[in-house]
């Protein structure tokens, strides 16, 4: 019974991800608004009732990982290294998304696609907008918890907007640039040299803000 609820489950999976898949095709070549939900399904050999069966709604097709992206900056502070802050966390975590031309860093082939895509559907930006929105929040309250700040403290949530708006300037002037022609390896330099300025400048705002203390030793109370 177990192994046929899993199958099942990883049946559902992969439908769900080849509908957005298919979605997600269809709108970066015709345009989200030029597509409508009954080409998603025509397209992926489903039905209308079937798409909606696993996306609330044609957005969701889209950023089809959106509760992973609102998570991640949350979910990446509570496990960092001992002793590592906020801004040294994310200034390495960007710096190895730019290694391995992560998504969320704009650093790969066809982020400019995806950005044109964005900017040309009204819809698709209010619902970026609004992943930003929510996935800041998230990090504050992961910040408020750690560094026990009552609800009056303004500290975690204007550190969680200056780390929020650092990464987005670094994403979009990567993107910019791509769209405006320049190619990855040509703007590699200037890219890595932009992310380190831009860390420095919120080490200087921050310091050492939410430094995370030592685990303690497990021969501790004993």
């Amino acid at each position: 019974m177990t192994e046929e609820l899993g199958l099942r489950e990883r049946k559902k999976r992969e439908t769900r991800r080849r509908i957005s898949d298919v979605a997600t095709g269809l709108f970066c070549a015709h345009g989200f608004d030029n597509v409508t939900v009954a080409d998603v399904a025509r397209a992926a050999d489903v039905s209308v009732n079937t798409v909606f069966n696993y996306f609330r709604t044609k957005e969701d097709l889209f950023f089809d990982r959106q509760e992973e992206i609102v998570e991640q900056a949350a979910a990446a502070l509570r496990d960092r290294r001992p002793g590592e802050t906020v801004v040294a966390l994310f200034r390495r975590l960007f710096l190895e998304g730019l290694d391995r031309g992560a998504h969320q860093t704009g650093f790969h082939e066809g982020s400019e696609v995806w950005a044109r895509t964005v900017r040309d559907s009204p819809a698709l930006t209010a619902r970026q907008e609004e992943i930003g929105r929510q996935a800041e929040r998230r990090l504050a309250g992961a910040l408020a918890d750690e560094t026990g700040a009552g609800p009056d403290d303004i500290a975690p949530r204007v550190a969680a907007a200056m780390i929020m708006s650092v990464q987005w300037q670094l994403v979009n002037e990567v993107v910019e640039r791509k769209l405006a022609g320049e190619t990855l390896e040509g703007m590699r330099r200037d890219v890595y040299a932009a992310a380190r300025r831009a860390f420095d400048l919120l080490e200087n705002g921050l310091g050492d803000y939410a430094r995370k203390t030592s685990e303690p030793d497990a021969s501790d109370g004993k």
